[in-house]
């Protein structure tokens, strides 16, 4: 049979040609998920922000960075307070009394020295934590090593070295809380003893630890690492941040053997000054 002129069949053909895509378009949005695993995604709880971040190259990178400014901080303050065994024996002893004396009556005595000792620790832990979990995400990005010395030559001593020095330096952390804050043992017998005002005697328990030529020997050489290893994390905090323009350079190297020499220098001149009999 001809169509109509004003084309009946074919409109009708159209019209249930439209439904039937409707119902298809209708059928495909109610369709569940195929696997399982879509359910286990969808359902999949997202991290809290912070640790979402941690758990990328740049997040750790940003705790390495904040960390290690933090711990810079306290090394060159540390040293900086020893600095008074030169003024004598009452002047170090005083120095760590007031320590143990901070804000003090607010806190209980040496509540505050306690907290920031935690806080220290914490930084500590994190540092090391980021510092292994960047090293394994790096070796799965980069599976196959450096093909030839040169490509490996290409990366700074400082930088070669930071594992080996990390660990040399952590080494030192746990003997020095032994030798000249818990004196666990018989390793350090002076600390806890008083001084003539009454005062816990540090100057005497320094002078005591660093007598001993085995502990002045690995004094020296944990600091020249400990050296080292703030070079290369001064230097490298500032791209770990993002402040790596190539103009400031110049004075970021500048920044990093500042640092570096003045803490190495400042400790290193403590068993030099013992042994030489110019403190004691």
């Amino acid at each position: 049979m001809a169509d109509s002129p004003t084309g009946g069949p074919v409109v009708a053909r159209r019209g249930r040609s439209r439904k039937a895509q409707v119902t298809m378009a209708q059928t495909v949005t109610k369709r569940g998920p195929v696997t399982g695993t879509a359910v286990a995604r969808a359902s999949r709880k997202r991290k809290p922000f912070l640790l979402d971040l941690y758990g990328t190259a740049v997040g750790k990178k940003y705790v390495m960075a904040i960390t290690g400014i933090g711990l810079m901080g306290f090394v060159v303050f540390h040293m900086i307070g020893n600095l008074k065994m030169y003024m004598g024996a009452s002047d170090l002893n005083h120095y760590a009394h007031f320590l143990e004396k901070l804000l003090y009556p607010i806190l209980p005595e040496k509540v505050m020295l306690w907290i920031l000792r935690g806080g220290l620790i914490t930084m500590v832990l994190l540092h090391i934590h980021a510092a292994y979990t960047l090293t394994l995400l790096n070796r799965r990005a980069r599976p196959v090593k450096y093909q030839s010395e040169r490509d490996y030559q290409v990366a700074s001593f400082a930088s070669r070295s930071m594992r080996l020095t990390g660990i040399v330096v952590l080494l030192f952390i746990v003997w020095h809380l032994l030798d000249l804050t818990f004196g666990a043992g018989s390793v350090n017998s002076y600390v806890g003893t008083k001084d003539a005002e009454g005062l816990k005697d540090v100057y005497g328990a320094v002078v005591f630890s660093l007598d001993r030529l085995p502990v002045a020997i690995f004094y020296v050489l944990a600091n020249i690492m400990l050296g080292v290893h703030l070079f290369h994390g001064v230097w490298s905090l500032f791209q770990s941040l993002g402040w790596n323009n190539p103009k400031f350079n110049k004075w970021r190297r500048g920044l990093a053997s500042g640092i570096s020499t003045i803490v190495v220098v400042g400790n290193v001149s403590f068993p030099i000054a013992v042994l030489a009999g110019i403190v004691g």
